[in-house]
């Protein structure tokens, strides 16, 4: 994804990839789980906000 980077915070992003995997490759921050959801989740692919803060822009 160009123009963003992971969150440079290594424990944070093994925790979100672990609460991912825990929801099937899900967004961990979403309640509902839907092709929307999938990480990286829709509202990310659009409009580049990533609420549980995995990717951070550049």
């Amino acid at each position: 994804m160009k123009g963003y980077r992971l969150n440079p915070d290594k424990e944070y992003v093994m925790k979100i990839i672990e609460g991912t995997h825990r929801k099937e490759g899900h967004c961990p921050c979403r309640i509902n789980q839907d092709d929307s959801t999938l990480c990286p989740c829709d509202e990310f692919i659009e409009s580049g906000i990533c609420k549980c803060n995995l990717f951070l822009p550049i």
